[in-house]
């Protein structure tokens, strides 16, 4: 009696040179891996770069040498470079991002009661920049196409070019003085009234909403003028189902990978514009902790920053995959 023979499975190699999907995630997987352990390595070695005794500097240049000593030894700063970044590696297993030499708290608490704050801004922001930049780009784009509307054209593209080119910082301080300081209509600090995140989340969005509205007038345009959309205007198609249903998802593609890249630079944003406005996020922690030379707390915040760049840029290339499955073949 014989039996048949087990299917097997074929080799992990040809499975990936198969399946464009599973390639797709094992490269992306693969170097987002690499990039974590890049961040938190630069991360731990930027406390030992920095020029200086960071336990000299916690507890003052006037400090007994015993007693730095001992803030060496609490802080681990005693033991070998390599037992140091294996502590700092087990450490981060279990979500331990050191102590605060200034307030001698978890920096993982401070940073878990400040970094909802910073979210909240930077994910606002975003939603505006989304809600502003593609319905006033697509806007521009159907009535400029095909040379139309000089007028219309030049004044966006001046306006759009000029608003890119205020710095966030300096949009921030006009925003305040004119509409805090000058008419009292918002807070011009902190994050207790309702109204207190209107300036902020303005003066973050404004730039990059003129950015991306740009983008997606270009894009819209190169949409229009393609045959696709000829053929549905000469089939009589109701013009907002040829721009919503046909025009508009064929121009997202760069659209939102531009706008994933925003995201990443609003959250990198967020330091200066919470300074201006007192908004209690990791912004203003980090900018604290570097005047008071608290290592630990600025190594902790700026790990943590790092991988929220990390995930953002990981879920737009999963997201545009998605979208455009031709583009996990053209990365094989």
């Amino acid at each position: 009696m014989t039996t048949a023979a087990l299917p097997t499975r074929p080799p992990l190699a040809a499975r990936l040179r198969d399946d464009a999907w599973l390639a797709f995630a094992v490269r992306r997987l693969g170097r987002f891996v690499v990039s974590v352990w890049v961040l938190v390595t630069a991360s731990f070695l930027m406390i030992h770069l920095v020029p200086g005794d960071p336990a000299r500097a916690s507890l003052g240049m006037n400090a007994p040498a015993e007693t730095v000593a001992a803030r060496r030894e609490a802080l681990g700063l005693d033991q070998p470079l390599l037992t140091q970044y294996w502590d700092f590696l087990t450490g981060l297993l279990h979500g331990d991002l050191g102590t605060s030499t200034m307030s001698s708290l978890p920096v993982a608490q401070v940073i878990g009661d400040r970094l909802p704050a910073t979210l909240q801004l930077a994910v606002l922001a975003f939603v505006v920049v989304i809600a502003v930049a593609i319905p006033l780009g697509v806007t521009m784009a159907v009535l400029t196409r095909g040379g139309r509307r000089r007028g219309a054209e030049l004044g966006f593209t001046t306006t759009s070019v000029l608003l890119a080119a205020v710095p966030e910082f300096l949009l921030a301080v006009i925003l305040a003085y004119v509409f805090a300081v000058s008419l009292g209509w918002f807070p011009v600090a902190g994050n207790t009234d309702p109204g207190a995140a209107v300036l902020p989340v303005l003066a973050l969005a404004i730039g990059p909403a003129a950015v991306l509205s740009r983008i997606v007038r270009v894009e819209m345009l190169a949409v229009l003028g393609e045959d696709f959309v000829r053929t549905a205007r000469a089939k009589r198609l109701p013009p907002l189902r040829i721009y919503l249903r046909h025009a508009l998802p064929n121009a997202l593609t760069a659209t939102l990978t531009l706008g994933g890249l925003l995201l990443t630079t609003l959250v990198a944003s967020t330091v200066l514009i919470e300074n201006v406005f007192a908004w209690p996020g990791l912004g203003s922690q980090i900018v604290g902790s570097i005047l008071d030379r608290d290592y630990p707390m600025v190594q902790g915040i700026v790990l943590v920053y790092g991988a929220l760049v990390l995930v953002v840029n990981l879920v737009v290339d999963v997201v545009l995959a998605v979208l455009d499955p031709r583009s996990t073949i053209k990365e094989g």
